[in-house]
């Protein structure tokens, strides 16, 4: 091994490790839902699992905005420049607030018709919608915290998320141990408890964020002046870059929200062991999705420094280590998957489906590892944001959702076919993903 290779990957693991235990922490706040509620019964466990799309969707427009700002973020980090980064900042988080205040004003309004979205049982309507007047409130929150530590990341302060995330865990844990099932003396409130837990842990983020920002870092600072201002070259840029990573996560986004409303018209058997299926396929991705967010920054910098053939180096070097990752992933999921089976409360037949749906996510994160780094990585540290929107859309929305759906509900396939036809975008993504890294097009300087 080269001094350059002990280098890079020195470099990629003080990157990738931070931010993979706080992949792995977010992933276990769901977790932490799902293992709880998977012993009250099948009715809460889909509530929760059906009334948390809204937030994924909101979550990912969240990211997308952050993952498009740190387009520009990391290459003006490469150049030093933390006055732009600071009016990234400010943008990034007025635009999370006005959306995420608008999804909570249509979330308490409409409660019952947006459950209706996802389920077809009043079972599950009612104790989701109990779920999301709840959760509603954490919506805010969520959007200040995910901008700035999203944008933290970008100029290499991933520590600070890990902390903040831990310490929301622990908080969330608690306290949904004792309000589901009704210890120390509170009465057990299920899916509703599970609601309070997840309130109480964001607004324990959002405290945690405000102290740091105002007390440690020095570095790149919260301005009020940029949140109500913004240069109005630098808010074209963002926009440029920002715009088709937004569009492009709403609608993947949309489209698992999509993915979990067919399974959830399936029925609750099939829909309880899709929450634990998604669940074991995050944790399985934890490594491989702080990779992507490693070779962001990395190759970003590098490009933003003026340092393009590092870049390309970089890239390279990415897509080899992303392919083993995902090899070790899948052959996780398959091993761990009996003890997942016995460890969850499940009847008979949603462990059954559950067995199938791991079979099929041990294949499936393989794809998804390539074309996550890919596009999430290597293609948006060059500006080559817009690529990334026509791979994600066009091979879910135009080929695995509408076949999904057509084997669910009219050719009436086995839940096995029809899962496997609904996660089959990631596999189609791969070719194309590749054919875009080695066209070398993604390579551009996009600061001013």
């Amino acid at each position: 091994m080269t001094k350059e290779t002990k280098r890079f990957l020195s470099s990629t693991a003080t990157l990738v490790l931070p931010m993979a235990v706080q992949n792995l922490i977010n992933t276990s706040v769901n977790a932490a839902d799902v293992v709880m509620l998977g012993r009250t019964g099948k009715i809460a466990l889909s509530a929760a699992s059906l009334g948390g799309q809204v937030y994924f969707i909101l979550s990912l427009i969240f990211f997308g905005l952050a993952s498009g700002a740190s387009v520009l973020t990391a290459q003006y980090w490469g150049k030093r420049d933390t006055v732009t980064i600071e009016k990234i900042l400010g943008f990034t988080m007025r635009i999370s607030f006005l959306i995420a205040l608008a999804f909570t004003i249509v979330v308490l309004a409409f409660p019952e018709t947006v459950m209706r979205i996802f389920s077809s049982e009043d079972e599950v309507i009612r104790a989701g919608a109990g779920y999301l007047r709840i959760i509603a409130l954490s919506y805010i929150a969520s959007a200040i915290t995910t901008a700035y530590l999203n944008l933290m990341r970008s100029i290499e302060k991933v520590i600070i998320s890990t902390v903040v995330y831990s310490c929301s865990l622990i908080i969330n844990i608690i306290i949904n141990a004792v309000l589901i099932f009704g210890l120390l003396g509170f009465p057990a409130m299920g899916v509703r408890g599970a609601a309070i837990g997840t309130l109480i842990a964001r607004f324990s983020e959002l405290i945690f964020v405000l102290i740091y920002a105002s007390k440690f870092n020095k570095t790149v600072r919260i301005r009020i002046k940029y949140i109500f201002r913004t240069d109005r070259l630098l808010k074209n840029d963002f926009f440029t870059y920002s715009l088709p990573v937004v569009v492009n996560e709403l609608f993947w986004g949309t489209g698992i929200s999509v993915l979990s409303a067919i399974i959830g018209h399936m029925g609750s058997s099939v829909t309880a062991a899709n929450s634990v299926a998604q669940v074991v396929r995050q944790l399985a991705m934890v490594v491989l999705f702080g990779l992507a967010n490693a070779a962001a920054i990395m190759i970003g910098k590098a490009i933003g420094s003026g340092h393009a053939d590092t870049a390309e180096e970089y890239a390279g070097r990415f897509i080899k280590l992303t392919l083993v990752l995902g090899i070790i992933s899948s052959l996780i999921i398959l091993l761990i998957s009996p003890a997942v089976r016995s460890f969850m409360t499940l009847e008979a037949d949603s462990a059954e489906y559950l067995k199938q749906m791991l079979y099929v996510m041990s294949y499936f994160v393989i794809a998804q590892s390539i074309s996550t780094v890919s596009i999430v990585g290597i293609f948006r540290a060059g500006g080559d944001t817009k690529i990334g929107l026509l791979f994600d859309v066009g091979s879910m929305w135009f080929i695995s959702l509408p076949l999904g759906a057509v084997s669910a509900f009219v050719l009436k396939l086995p839940v096995f076919a029809v899962y496997m036809i609904l996660c089959s975008d990631e596999i189609i993504k791969v070719p194309f993903c590749l054919w875009r890294y080695k066209s070398k097009k993604w390579l551009r300087n996009v600061t001013r």
